[in-house]
């Protein structure tokens, strides 16, 4: 678990400076916007006070923040929802109260959604019923046992549970929750909350697997997170991702679940011109007791020239989550990584790139890379999306608004929900697992399978501990049956801590094509209270700027020559003022490695499209290491499949100890 006091306030200055992120290159126009919400912070009196506060200076009490008995949401109605003007009179009539410390009138931002295509979707009255096929499960030693298909009429469509090569997919290209199921286990007793547009609660394929009492509307601020009514069916995105999790099976309607025995709860915020960090974080934060995962297939503009993440507030949110959320084990928080294509990195986004989220990527029906996909070094691992656009169903069937089902969901919208409900599946098999535990699973039962980038630019590789990964699909795809038995058999992590294992600051130019090389030598906080000999997430907190920001790129190679790419070209990006103030780059790469020896960081500037030449200046690298001092895996038990893998690591973790 993290431990929030040696981390954040033990070294504060780190926190501020380094994880409470420099927002730059935000795509929502040069004026900034401001919205009818308050963030109202009070010396004394408590929620009490701040109901009479409100009243008495004619805003509206919405609630606490993040559980806070000090900080506040207000809003004031008659104030629009956007403006490009501070009103500073509301402000300063609530600061002449008191006992107001601060108020700090929100400003807007853009969030988008992953996969969002306007397509309507098939009547229940269209869809015919398929016989159930008999099929036994692959794995006995597992206990595994023989089991029926389920019978919804989409199950057949269903290819990225059970891919027997329709739509042109790759037989046995799943993600194997046939052997999670024939274990039995199908999310019993586990809530997703799906951030996003809001949750048709009333679909006859969700409405017995939905957790009313963990959702809320964040947008209406009520408890009643319906979608709201469009011409364009935009809003059907949340409820399409909720049917991947938990539409329920044999009721013969549209198709089954992941977890189909698990619950989701709708958290609405998305449905609003602009978002607010007030907003952002009461989702994150919400009932963090009651819901397990939170499941976000969004982000910031996916247009190849955003740089943007989480403010001060939800990060704040996130990190209260992974320590103090489901009883102190920690939420799990599963992000969809991004659809910018080749020409954006997700290492730009500061929600999929944080250690503290799950970043998914997604792959078509024969292993290859969706068009869509972003690559990047802090992705984890994979799901599905679509397969071959040209094909009819090769999309992710699920639920739709108003009782309908689709077979066109898509984008890496549609695969975060379906590492969310083989998480669940995990979280039945093992309530003592953390968010730490979920991501060492993701890691160690990922498969290669036939995954493949079809652009041959990223090839499969080890990393110095014997875990192979891929800089487009991390790990591998996440495989329900050898996570499920691994969770059941877990044993605890050793602590985990935190390295700052050191910084260059210095002013050197670069220019196309004319790279420069750093390095840092750490004994990685050797004898210290910090000490990290097995590193998990490795983060790089650099400031560069660029005559044209989208043509910096920079490698990272570890002291056991792993290299990450971890800042691709993005060719639209095309900022020149501000470039990248210390942002947390960050590569999953090096998982397991040992971290002692020397760091490279090369940074260059790759030619652009109109091959003019670029000035870039480099100013500072922090590296920041965090892993834990004993080996985390000597331990663990895993089936078969996955033995060699942890023989691998552990014969590595040996030789490092010994040295």
């Amino acid at each position: 678990m993290v431990d929030i006091k040696s981390w954040i306030f033990k070294d504060c200055c780190l926190v501020f400076s380094l994880l409470c992120i420099s927002i730059v290159g935000i795509t929502t126009g040069d004026q900034e916007v401001l919205t009818n919400s308050w963030l109202v912070e009070l010396s004394e009196g408590g929620e009490a006070a701040a109901r009479d506060i409100a009243k008495r200076a004619g805003f509206s009490y919405v609630s606490p923040v993040l559980g806070s008995d000090t900080e506040f949401h207000f809003i004031h109605n008659a104030v629009p929802k956007t403006r490009f003007r501070r009103s500073i009179l509301h402000t300063r009539k609530l600061k002449s109260h008191p006992f107001v410390k601060r108020a700090v009138q929100q400003t807007g931002f853009v969030r988008s959604k992953r996969g969002y295509k306007p397509l309507k979707g098939v009547l229940l009255s269209d869809l015919h019923i398929n016989n159930p096929e008999i099929g036994q499960l692959i794995n006995d030693e597992k206990d595994v046992v023989i089991g029926k298909d389920p019978t919804d009429p989409l199950f057949d469509k269903e290819w990225f549970l059970k891919n027997r090569g329709q739509s042109g997919g790759i037989k046995g290209l799943d993600l194997n929750v046939e052997a999670a199921w024939g274990m039995g286990f199908t999310g019993k007793g586990v809530t997703t909350a799906i951030m996003d547009d809001g949750i048709d609660y009333l679909h006859e394929d969700l409405k017995y697997n939905y957790n009313s009492e963990a959702s809320y509307d964040f947008s209406s601020n009520d408890h009643f997170p319906y979608p709201r009514y469009t011409d364009t069916w935009f809003n059907s995105h949340g409820t399409r991702c909720a049917g991947e999790i938990a539409a329920a099976r044999d009721n013969d309607v549209c198709g089954v679940g992941v977890a189909y025995d698990s619950k989701v709860a709708g958290l609405r915020m998305l449905d609003q011109p602009f978002m607010t960090d007030l907003i952002e974080a009461n989702a994150m934060g919400h009932m963090p007791n009651i819901i397990d995962i939170y499941s976000a297939s969004w982000g910031p503009t996916d247009d190849g020239k955003t740089v943007d993440g989480p403010r001060n507030l939800t990060m704040r949110a996130i990190v209260k989550g992974v320590n103090e959320g489901r009883n102190g084990k920690g939420n799990i928080y599963v992000w969809a990584s991004g659809d910018g294509g080749q020409e954006d990195d997700c290492n730009c986004d500061g929600y999929a790139a944080s250690m503290w989220t799950i970043s998914i990527n997604s792959a078509t029906n024969d292993g290859q890379t969706a068009g869509y996909d972003e690559s990047c070094s802090s992705t984890l691992a994979s799901t599905f999306s679509n397969g071959k656009s040209t094909i009819r169903d090769a999309g992710v069937a699920t639920t739709d608004l108003y009782n309908n089902c689709t077979t066109t969901h898509s984008g890496t919208s549609a695969a975060a929900p379906e590492a969310a409900g083989i998480f669940a599946l995990a979280l039945e098999a093992n309530r003592n697992l953390t968010w730490r535990d979920m991501q060492h699973l993701t890691v160690l039962t990922s498969k290669r399978n036939r995954l493949f980038d079809p652009y041959l630019k990223h090839f499969w590789q080890y990393n110095g501990a014997g875990l192979e990964f891929n800089h487009l699909f991390g790990y591998g795809v996440l495989d329900a049956g050898a996570m499920v038995y691994m969770a059941n058999h877990w044993k605890p992590l050793p602590e985990r801590f935190h390295c700052t294992a050191g910084s260059i600051k210095k002013e050197m130019n670069f220019g196309t094509n004319e790279p420069i090389t750093l390095t840092i030598d750490t004994d990685a906080c050797k004898g210290t209270d910090n000490e990290v000999n097995f590193l998990e997430h490795l983060q790089a907190f650099v400031t560069v700027k660029s005559s044209y920001r989208g043509n910096i790129v920079m490698h990272l190679t570890s002291p056991m020559n792993t290299t990450s790419m971890i800042l691709s070209q993005r060719p639209n990006d095309d900022e020149h003022k501000n470039g990248f103030t210390r942002w947390p780059f960050m590569t999953t790469h090096t998982w397991a490695e040992a971290p002692r020896g020397t760091w490279t960081l090369r940074v260059e500037n790759i030619a652009g499209k109109n091959n003019e030449y670029d000035d870039g200046l480099f100013r500072e690298w922090t590296l920041v290491l965090h892993g834990t001092r004993d080996p985390p895996y000597h331990h663990q038990d895993a089936d078969e499949e996955n033995q060699t893998k942890l023989f691998k690591v552990k014969r590595m973790h040996d030789m490092a100890m010994k040295n």
